[in-house]
C-alpha cells in the first residue's frame, strides 16, 4: 500500500504535497464555504492513505482542538481586530502540563464573527502570534450546529434528559446531525492544514467534535489521537436513544486515548460499547483498554484540576482586596452561603432555594444571621427551558426575601449580572460554606476554586481578621451527582432532589467544630492543590504516548465507509491469504495435512442452523478422500454429535471436545486422551453453574462427557459478564484440588480437564507422520476463536522440526482480522468455503501425459 502524508485538502487535490514547517507561513483558507454533509466523504483515497512517510519535524507537538479559541477579541474604535489569550481558558491553562520543548498548536472557533475579507488576514495573525488556527464557521451553519445538535440534543442527553417532549430537546432533527457533521469536518481539514502525522499528537475535547477522530483517522491511519469528554456520558439507558449512536460510538473509537472525569461516565461509555458494538474491556496493570480491530483504545479517568498559581495571582490583586473588604463589611456578623452556577436546568438552583427556605422557617434563630448569595452565571445555551429557569429563580427569590426579610437583613442575595473573576474570588474568600446542588453535571471546578481561595494569603488573613498562624477552615456541600464529588471526601455529599437532605447539610455545615472544618479543608486543600490542572494535562498526555507508542511496529488497513470507518491494526507479519497462493502450494506437494475448525469457520457465527450443509460435506469428502491428504475436522462439539453429522464422510478425520476425543476416519475407533483420569470434579462443578443458571436468566449449561460448559448468549450483557466473573471465581476456588482448568471464552464459562486443548490434535498428526517416515510439506490450519490458537501454536513451533520437510508450506489461517498466532488471515466463512473448495477442485482436474495438473481458473477461486 502506497503511504503519503499531506497538510492542505487544497495541495491534495492540485497534487502538490507537502509538510507543515516550522516557519511562518500563510495557509489558504480550506472549507470555510461548506454544504450539508449527509455522511463522511468515501472516496478510494481517503480509505488507502496512511501516516507511513517519515517525516522532517523532531519537535514535538500537540494540536489542541476545541470548539472554542483560548482567544479573546476586541475591536478598537477604528474598527479594527487586536487579540490576546483567555487565561480563563482549560485549554490555554492545560498548557503548564507539558514540556518546555513541546509546541501547541491551537484549532478552534473565535467567539466573535469574522467578515470573509478578514478572515485570510486574522489566520495570518494569530498564526503568527499565537499559533492558532481558526476555523470560520458561517453563521448560519453554526447555529444549526452549536445550539441545534450540540445544546439541543447532546448537551440534554448527556445530563439524562430524555427528548419526550417538544419543550425537552425535541425530536431528532438530521438536519442538524448533517450540519454537525459538515463543522467538525471544516475542523478535520483545519488539523490536516498543520499537521505531521508521524510526528503530532492531537487532543480533541468535548463533545462539540465527537465524530472528528473518525475524519482524522480515515486521512491518516496513525495519527496519535487523544480525546477527552468534560461532559458526563449517560448510562445505556438513556444514550441508546439517540438515533446516531452507534455512529458516534465507532467515532469515538478511532482514538487512541479517551478521557473521562470519573469512573462512573466511563462505565456508561464501556456499557455502551458492550451492549450495542459487543465489545469488551479488559483492565490489564491499572489501565482500562478496548481492543477494537487489533487496536487498543485505552481510557483515561481522571478529573481535571483548576489553575491555582493564576487564581493565587487574583487573590493577591488589590482589587480583589478591596472586594473583600468591601463584603466583609457588608456581611458583617452574618454567615454567607455561597451558590455560584450557570442559569440552566441542571445547576439546581431552585432546589437550594427550596432548602434554604426550608432552613429558614426550622430554624427561626437563623433568621438574619445566614444569607445565601447566589451568583447566577449566564447561560451557555438558549430557549424557553433557560427563560422558565430564570423566571423561577426569581419568583423564590422574592418569595423567601419577603417571608424572611427585614430592614438591613435580606437572606437572599441573587446576583444574575456578569462578575468580574475578582469579584466572584471575593465571595469565596468570604463565605463560610460553598453549596453545589446540581442534579447533573459533567465536572464542576467551583468546589475547587472556593478551597483555594478560602486558604487565602497573609492580606486576606488580616482583611478577614485571621490571626497569621490561623488554621484555614472551609466547608463543603456537593451534589453527589457531580463529576468532582468522588474527589472530595470530605464534604457533605447529597442528594439535591431531597430538599429535606439538602437543608439537614446547610444546618450542619454552620454548627460543625471548628476543628471539623479545619480538618475538612485541609483533606481538601491537600487533593486539590497536588491535582491541578497541570497535573491531569500532564498525566492525559504521557498515557496518550504510553497509547500511540506501537503505532510504527504495526500494519494499517482502513476499512468500512462513512462513519462505519476504522483502522486494522495488525502485525506486519500478518497478512491476508492469496487463494492462488495456496492453491500453487497444493499443487506443488505430497504429503498435506489440513485441520480445520467447525463453528465459526465452517459455519457462520451465530448462524441459526449448527448442521453441515452439503455444500461443506462435499468439500470436506473431496479433500479427505485425496490419498495426499490428511483432513481432520477439529471442534469443541461432542463426539456424537460430530459423528452423525459427518457420517458420510468416510475419511474425515475428527477431534471432539477440543480433542479429548480423537478419530482418523469413519473406520477406526474413537481414541480417547491419557491425560485425564476420571471426570469427578464434574459433581462439583455442576451444582455451582446451576445455581447461577437459576441467578441468570438467558444462561445455560451444556454438559459434554469432558467438559461443562456455562453458557450467557442470551442473558443481559452487562449482567452476564459479572456473573461470568463470580462464576469464574467460584469454581477455581472449589476446584482448587482437581486437575481442571477454568476459562472463559465468548459469552461461556468452560470447565475442562488440564492440558486438554486443540493443539493435542495437531501434535497427534504430526508425531503419527514423522513415525510413517512421511514428512510433510504442506499444512493448513484453519480456525476462528481463542480455542484454535493451541493448534496454530503447535504447527508453526513444528516449522523447523523433524516432522517436516525442510520446504514445508506453512499455512496457519484465522478468520477475520485480529490479533492471532497465525500468520494469515481470511475476512470471514464465505472466504473459507471459497478457499476450500478452491484446494478441493485441483483434485478434478485432469494431467496431461508428464503428469502437470492443469491450472485452476481464477474466477473458480474466489
Amino acid at each position: 500500500m502506497v503511504s503519503r502524508s499531506y497538510s492542505n485538502l487544497l495541495d491534495l487535490a492540485s497534487g502538490n504535497f507537502h509538510s507543515f514547517s516550522r516557519e511562518k507561513k500563510r495557509f489558504p483558507r480550506v472549507a470555510t464555504v461548506t454544504g450539508v454533509l449527509s455522511e463522511l466523504d468515501d472516496d478510494n483515497n481517503s480509505n488507502s492513505v496512511c501516516s507511513d512517510a517519515p517525516s522532517s519535524v523532531t519537535q514535538d507537538r500537540i494540536i489542541i482542538v476545541g470548539n472554542q479559541l483560548p482567544i479573546k477579541s476586541y475591536r478598537n474604535s477604528a474598527g479594527k481586530l487586536s487579540f490576546s489569550w483567555d487565561n480563563d481558558s482549560l485549554l490555554l491553562q492545560l498548557k503548564d502540563g507539558m514540556r518546555e520543548d513541546m509546541e501547541v498548536v491551537y484549532i478552534g472557533c473565535l467567539k466573535e464573527q469574522i467578515d470573509t475579507a478578514e478572515q485570510d488576514d486574522v489566520s495570518q495573525r494569530l498564526l503568527e502570534n499565537f499559533k492558532c488556527v481558526p476555523a470560520y464557521i458561517p453563521p448560519e451553519l453554526f447555529t444549526k450546529y452549536y445550539h441545534g445538535f450540540c445544546k439541543q440534543h447532546l448537551w440534554p442527553l448527556f445530563h439524562y434528559m430524555l427528548p419526550l417532549t417538544p419543550d425537552l430537546g425535541g425530536r431528532f432533527d438530521r438536519s442538524l446531525w448533517q450540519a454537525y457533521l459538515s463543522v467538525n469536518k471544516i475542523f478535520a481539514d483545519k488539523v490536516m492544514e498543520v499537521i505531521s502525522p508521524d510526528d503530532d499528537f492531537v487532543w480533541v475535547h468535548d463533545y462539540h467534535l465527537m465524530v472528528l477522530p473518525t475524519f482524522l483517522r480515515k486521512r491518516f491511519n496513525r495519527v496519535k489521537l487523544g480525546f477527552f469528554l468534560h461532559s458526563p456520558f449517560p448510562s445505556s439507558e438513556i444514550y441508546r436513544t439517540l438515533p446516531v449512536r452507534n455512529e458516534l460510538l465507532r467515532a469515538l473509537l478511532n482514538a487512541d486515548l479517551i478521557g473521562f472525569h470519573t469512573f462512573d461516565y466511563a462505565r456508561h461509555f464501556l456499557s455502551c460499547c458492550s451492549r450495542m458494538l459487543g465489545l469488551s474491556y479488559q483492565s490489564k496493570r491499572g489501565t482500562i483498554g478496548l481492543e477494537y480491530y487489533g487496536r487498543t483504545v485505552s481510557i483515561k479517568i481522571l478529573p481535571v484540576g483548576i489553575h491555582i498559581s493564576q487564581l493565587q495571582s487574583i487573590l493577591n490583586l488589590p482589587e480583589t482586596q478591596t472586594k473583600v473588604a468591601e463584603l466583609r463589611d457588608q456581611f458583617l456578623d452574618q454567615k454567607v452561603l455561597l451558590g455560584v452556577d450557570d442559569m440552566d436546568i441542571f445547576k439546581g438552583i431552585s432546589l437550594k432555594l427550596l432548602a434554604m427556605e426550608q432552613l429558614l422557617t426550622q430554624h427561626p434563630e437563623k433568621r438574619g444571621q445566614v444569607v445565601l448569595v447566589q451568583i447566577a452565571n449566564p447561560a451557555r445555551g438558549r430557549g424557553k427551558d433557560v427563560q422558565e429557569v430564570q423566571s423561577e429563580t426569581e419568583a423564590t427569590v422574592k418569595r423567601i426575601n419577603e417571608m424572611f426579610g427585614r430592614p438591613g437583613y435580606q437572606p437572599v442575595v441573587l446576583i444574575d449580572t456578569p462578575l468580574q473573576f475578582f469579584e466572584r474570588i471575593a465571595y469565596y474568600v468570604i463565605a463560610e460554606c460553598c453549596l453545589v446542588t446540581a442534579v447533573r453535571d459533567g465536572m464542576n471546578l467551583i468546589p475547587y476554586e472556593y478551597i483555594i481561595c478560602r486558604q487565602g494569603n497573609p492580606k486576606l488573613n488580616e482583611i478577614i481578621g485571621l490571626e497569621p498562624s490561623a488554621s484555614k477552615k472551609s466547608m463543603l456541600v456537593v451534589s453527589e451527582f457531580i463529576g468532582c464529588s468522588p474527589s472530595l471526601s470530605g464534604a457533605i455529599r447529597v442528594n439535591p432532589w431531597n430538599i429535606d437532605a439538602v437543608t439537614e447539610a446547610m444546618d450542619y455545615a454552620l454548627i460543625v467544630s471548628e476543628a471539623e472544618k479545619q480538618m475538612r479543608h485541609e483533606k481538601h486543600h491537600k487533593y486539590v492543590s497536588t491535582h491541578d490542572v497541570a497535573y491531569w494535562a500532564r498525566s492525559f498526555i504521557q498515557d496518550l504516548e504510553r497509547a500511540c507508542g506501537d503505532h510504527v511496529r504495526k500494519r494499517c488497513w482502513g476499512i468500512g465507509f462513512g462513519l462505519g470507518f476504522r483502522v486494522v491494526a495488525l502485525d506486519p507479519s500478518f497478512k491476508k491469504l492469496s487463494i492462488e497462493h495456496i492453491v500453487s502450494a497444493y499443487k506443488r506437494t505430497k504429503n498435506r495435512a489440513i485441520l480445520l475448525d467447525y463453528d465459526g469457520t465452517m459455519v457462520q457465527p451465530g448462524s441459526i442452523r449448527t448442521t453441515p450443509s452439503r455444500e461443506t460435506i462435499e468439500i470436506l469428502n473431496n479433500l479427505s478422500s485425496d490419498p495426499k491428504n490428511i483432513v481432520y475436522l477439529v471442534s469443541g462439539k461432542d463426539r456424537k454429535t460430530l459423528t452423525e453429522w459427518f457420517s458420510s464422510c468416510d475419511d474425515l478425520g475428527l477431534g471432539a471436545e477440543h480433542g479429548f476425543f480423537i478419530r482418523p476416519n469413519d473406520g477406526t475407533d474413537w481414541e480417547t486422551s491419557s491425560l485425564v483420569s476420571g471426570f469427578e470434579w464434574k459433581q462439583i462443578a455442576e451444582p455451582v453453574m446451576r445455581l447461577y443458571t437459576e441467578t441468570t436468566d438467558g444462561s445455560t449449561i451444556e454438559t459434554k462427557e469432558t467438559a461443562l460448559v456455562w453458557n450467557y448468549q442470551f442473558a443481559d450483557p452487562d449482567f452476564g459478564s459479572c456473573q461470568a466473573k463470580e462464576l469464574m471465581e467460584h469454581l477455581e476456588s472449589v476446584l482448587t484440588n482437581d486437575p481442571v482448568s477454568v476459562k472463559t471464552g465468548q459469552q461461556l464459562v468452560e470447565v475442562k480437564p488440564q492440558g486438554v486443548n486443540k493443539g493435542l490434535v495437531a501434535e497427534r498428526l504430526l508425531t503419527t507422520m514423522q513415525e510413517k517416515g512421511k514428512l510433510l510439506d504442506f499444512i493448513l490450519c484453519v480456525g476462528d476463536d481463542r480455542s484454535d490458537e493451541d493448534m496454530f501454536e503447535v504447527i508453526m513451533s513444528a516449522k523447523d522440526g523433524p516432522a517436516l520437510s525442510p520446504v514445508a508450506e506453512i499455512f496457519a489461517c484465522t478468520v477475520g482480522q485480529k490479533p492471532s498466532k497465525a500468520k494469515y488471515y481470511l475476512d470471514d466463512t464465505a472466504e473459507i468455503i471459497r478457499m476450500l473448495e478452491g484446494l478441493a477442485s485441483t483434485k478434478a482436474t485432469t494431467s496431461d501425459q508428464t503428469g502437470s495438473i492443469a491450472p485452476v481458473p481464477t474466477k473458480d477461486l474466489f
